[in-house]
């Protein structure tokens, strides 16, 4: 693959990665409503990285899975409300904001790698079992780790994983963020983005995306490269494990946004409670409903926690 001048780099925030920008740019509303308390910060060497990590709260570990952002600022407005229930943590993923890269990294094999990630920070923070969360691409990752490291997971909760070889039209999304990538390298980033986001979100998401673009935060660009060039081509090419993810579907809680449904990433979850059998628990919002309802979302999170029997144990 040729390699993009560092112009092109900082040019692209497309795709999921709006994700990203909507979550820093939502908070400016949502902030002044947020419980205020207070962070720990910390960073974890493993193989080839440090990951930056935060620590909100107090009670049983929640480590939470951004998506094509990459960095746990994706929840900074949830994680004050959920921090009443749990110990959450975020953290930016290999590569993306604060946990920078030092060592030589196999990209044939980064889903195993964050996975792997996943597993030494709970491993680090406790010697018990975590409630863990991802969005997105998020979901996917702790899918992996579920298959890969069943030890450290008392709940997972993968909300809209877009692995989009469990619907029935599957190849043509994979086709559709091939021919992405094309038209980004070839026309550039509006409409590569303006593409993607009418064709794989609902309208409130088409919306709020569209409002929170600032190409000038070069970070959020930053990240957002690394994860076009890594990330949206291969996860959502991922053959899931079902066959490990049966063995331990008691501890999956399938969720996904209200506003999402139709949309590939909601009916992967469809598709994921008929091979599972578990049920399928809609919060508010769509697919960014964990930056745009914060409050909503983490208080219908912990009640339907709770029903499924997966709710905070002290």
């Amino acid at each position: 693959m040729a390699k993009l001048s560092s112009l092109t780099r900082r040019s692209f925030c497309g795709g999921l990665a709006a994700t990203a920008v909507l979550a820093l740019a939502v908070q400016r509303g949502t902030m002044a409503q947020t419980p205020q308390r207070d962070i720990q910060r910390g960073e974890l060497e493993v193989p080839g990285a440090r990951l930056y990590y935060e620590t909100h709260g107090s009670g049983p570990l929640m480590l939470m899975v951004a998506g094509a952002s990459g960095t746990g600022n994706s929840f900074a407005s949830v994680a004050g409300h959920l921090a009443a229930h749990y110990t959450v943590v975020t953290y930016d993923r290999r590569g993306f904001s604060r946990s920078q890269l030092d060592g030589p990294q196999d990209y044939g094999r980064r889903l195993e790698t964050e996975a792997d990630d996943v597993r030494r920070l709970i491993e680090h923070l406790r010697d018990e079992p975590a409630l863990v969360y991802g969005s997105s691409s998020g979901a996917i990752i702790v899918l992996e780790v579920l298959t890969r490291h069943p030890s450290v997971v008392r709940t997972l909760v993968p909300f809209e994983p877009p692995a989009v070889r469990l619907l029935p039209d599957g190849q043509k999304w994979l086709n559709f963020f091939f021919k992405l990538y094309e038209l980004y390298r070839q026309s550039g980033i509006e409409p590569a983005l303006k593409e993607f986001r009418e064709q794989a979100f609902a309208e409130p998401d088409r919306q709020a995306m569209a409002r929170a673009m600032n190409l000038q935060n070069r970070q959020i660009v930053a990240n957002a490269m690394y994860w076009f060039e890594h990330e949206l081509r291969q996860y959502p090419a991922v053959n899931l494990n079902l066959d490990a993810l049966k063995t331990h579907a008691d501890r999956i809680v399938l969720m996904a946004g209200r506003e999402s449904r139709g949309h590939p990433a909601y009916e992967v979850n469809v598709e994921l409670s008929k091979k599972l059998g578990r049920e399928l628990i809609e919060l508010p919002g769509g697919h960014l409903g964990v930056a745009t309802q914060p409050a909503e979302f983490a208080h219908e999170f912990v009640q339907a926690l709770a029903s499924a029997g997966h709710g905070p144990k002290r």
